[in-house]
């Protein structure tokens, strides 16, 4: 397969107008077979969203193939092209059966029309108990290595983050056991600059969704914000929904944390869907348009996929097309750690894809190489 004529997207964070050649489920330098007039459209690579829950009436923590095979297919439809779901706060026995599920759908191998799913993000348990957010108060424990490696052999080892609340006893053990094992990501927490200051100076390196579930940025406390900015190795996820930041701070956000955002949906599943009542995490969840409340009125994820969040950030908070591109893309493969083989149109890649057109319309997805019907 070939496509000739768009701008295609570089690592670089440039267009350059090229062929693309897939062959094989990748991107190769030569290829035959049918060829695709792109010209006046752009090509971007399959975005990939580390933090989402779910989507079409199902979530991840659901367990089931099912509920993964309409995540990956839903998220595909989309241009989403690689996912890395986040479960909630349960308890071992809940995420065990999470990641069995997740072992098993890898293990079957490629699933037609379904988005790669290439990790986890276990966004609980150990997290405050007095910034739980949306997740189930009931299920927050103390940080415990031991129970995350079980969890991570069941899953194959799939999972790929885990949000800790760093001020909570046992928290710099925590990190300083798993560093090398899994990107610790500092969120659904109370920390001051200090407290979060130093799990990034244990090995830390993410942040779970900044702005939200976490003390504001102060003048005379700059928190988890401020302390993530003073380190260059942390990266910080962003949901760019219209619902959880104001445009005035994405456009903040990316300024400070210049080539570091990793943009997220946090969808939950009632994206795809007709406004009404759904569930997060076991409680009930009110979705009103692209807001998702629980009855207390607290902000439970969002109802706008990855691609949508694409649009506002580069539409609506005027974000340079070429960073919310990376911060979909390259960012959060390298996230966590599959930029080898996503993130970006390069001789080697699994051949994902998306053709658009200046509005971020899209005018085809190419997964593994194969174009989707649309």
């Amino acid at each position: 397969m070939r496509i000739t004529g768009a701008r295609v997207f570089t690592p670089e964070g440039s267009f350059e107008q090229r062929d693309i050649c897939m062959e094989d489920g990748l991107f190769v330098d030569e290829a035959s077979g049918e060829t695709r007039d792109a010209s006046g459209l752009m090509a971007i690579p399959g975005l990939l969203d580390v933090h989402f829950h779910g989507c079409m009436g199902e979530d991840f923590c659901n367990g089931t193939e099912a509920a993964i095979r309409t995540l990956a297919s839903y998220e595909a439809s989309q241009g989403v092209l690689a996912i890395c779901p986040a479960t909630m706060t349960y308890p071992e026995e809940k995420l065990d059966t999470i990641a069995d599920a997740a072992a098993a759908w890898v293990v079957a191998g490629a699933h037609p029309g379904c988005a790669d799913l290439v990790g986890i993000n276990m966004e609980g348990p150990f997290i405050s108990p007095n910034k739980v957010g949306a997740q189930n108060p009931a299920y927050v424990q103390a940080p415990d290595a031991a129970m995350f490696r079980r969890v991570q052999e069941r899953s194959g080892g799939l999972f790929k983050l885990v949000t800790l609340a760093p001020e909570v006893d046992g928290a710099l053990e925590f990190v300083d056991e798993l560093k090398d094992e899994v990107a610790v990501s500092v969120g659904h927490t109370c920390a001051t600059y200090d407290e979060a200051a130093a799990a990034f100076a244990h090995g830390a390196r993410e942040v779970t969704h900044l702005w939200n579930a976490q003390p504001p940025l102060h003048h005379r406390d700059p928190a988890v914000i401020g302390a993530a900015a003073d380190y260059d190795h942390v990266r910080v996820e962003l949901i760019c929904d219209g619902v959880h930041i104001h445009p005035a701070a994405i456009r903040a956000t990316f300024k400070l944390f210049a080539g570091r955002v990793v943009m997220i949906a946090d969808s939950m599943e009632a994206t795809g869907l007709v406004d009404g009542e759904y569930a997060l995490g076991g409680q009930k969840v009110y979705v009103q348009g692209n807001l998702a409340t629980l009855e207390s009125g607290t902000i439970a994820g969002s109802a706008t996929n990855l691609f949508d969040c694409l649009r506002f950030a580069v539409l609506k908070a005027r974000i340079p097309l070429a960073e919310a591109v990376t911060a979909s893309t390259l960012t959060p493969a390298r996230a966590i750690g599959v930029d080898d083989r996503y993130g970006s149109i390069e001789c080697g890649k699994v051949a994902n894809l998306v053709l658009v057109d200046d509005e971020l319309n899209i005018h085809g997805i190419y997964l593994r190489g194969e174009e989707l019907a649309r």
